[in-house]
């Protein structure tokens, strides 16, 4: 479905279909600006609820085929360059609480900062979610990638998992419904997660700023954290670590317009400045071809690829 160019446009049909809405609808939202890349084509629209009903209300009445999307903080997403036709559900403040509990849990919103969950543990003396402190994302986006660093992945945190269906039906997921496996869940693909009840364990404060020190290092030193960048390009293949099929495919540095292969980490894709979103898409093809010539290794992108080209 292309963007609506009859004389009414999708963000002027919406809001007859939601008067009730309390949310905010900002059309032709540039993604650019929320991107960590800093690439991509507008939003058709953009909504952020207000609060769980009102994402509720807004996907009850919201048109069957309407393409939907979600992002959060954009540090793992590549928008094309061509934006995105329909709906972009983006949560904000009223879903970003993190709220410490007996029995070593937290109640965390989707829309948390992982660093900001790391830190409230510690807080609280609740040990496990130190790896949370150098993933620069939010919970949302943890819960439905299984995002893990350091030897622990979001899968082991998890106790139930909140979110609202595209009916609007607000739905509950066990760990186990989650169906987590390497980056993956097998959740519904229509299910907006809201939140989660997580459970770490009780440990000493010092021990663990001590760990999220560490993380902090290894992320200032390994990898390139001031460039725009996406994180992580390609999931780890079985019995490899991607970088290093990466690197000896020869493709450390290359570069197809503005976007490169980073000579710090070669498993990220850079915006070294004018990059376009077919620039970096391109880019990583072209890296998981030279992989497969000389490994036969078949590269999967672990980055969200999103919107149509341009």
């Amino acid at each position: 479905m292309q963007p609506n160019s009859s004389a009414q446009s999708l963000g002027d049909r919406i809001p007859a279909l939601v008067p009730d809405l309390r949310g905010k609808l900002i059309p032709a939202q540039p993604l650019a600006d929320l991107a960590w890349f800093r690439v991509g084509g507008p939003a058709e629209v953009l909504f952020s609820p207000a609060d769980e009903n009102d994402l509720s209300y807004f996907l009850a009445n919201l048109p069957a085929d309407v393409p939907l999307y979600t992002i959060g903080l954009g540090s793992n997403l590549l928008v094309r360059d061509g934006g995105l036709p329909g709906v972009v559900i983006r949560l904000g403040k009223p879903f970003a609480a993190i709220e410490p509990l007996d029995g070593a849990r937290l109640r965390v919103g989707a829309a948390a900062a992982d660093k900001r969950v790391a830190l409230t543990a510690e807080e609280a003396g609740i040990g496990g979610f130190a790896f949370y402190f150098g993933i620069p994302g939010s919970i949302g986006g943890a819960l439905r990638m299984n995002a893990g660093a350091h030897g622990t992945e979001t899968c082991q945190r998890v106790v139930e998992v909140y979110g609202v269906d595209r009916s609007g039906a607000k739905r509950t997921f066990s760990n186990a419904e989650m169906g987590y496996a390497y980056r993956h869940s097998s959740a519904p693909a229509d299910v907006i997660f809201t939140g989660a009840l997580m459970e770490g364990f009780a440990a000493d404060k010092a021990e663990i700023r001590a760990e999220m020190a560490a993380v902090a290092e290894h992320r200032e030193t390994k990898q390139p954290i001031k460039s725009r960048t996406g994180g992580s390009t390609f999931k780890n293949p079985p019995g490899h670590s991607a970088w290093k099929l990466i690197d000896a495919a020869g493709c450390r540095g290359l570069q197809i317009g503005g976007a490169q292969v980073s000579e710090m980490h070669c498993n990220f894709l850079i915006n070294v400045g004018g990059a376009t979103g077919a620039d970096i898409e391109t880019l990583g093809e072209e890296v998981r071809r030279r992989v497969k010539e000389n490994s036969g290794v078949e590269l999967e992108w672990e980055i969200k690829r999103i919107g149509v080209a341009a």
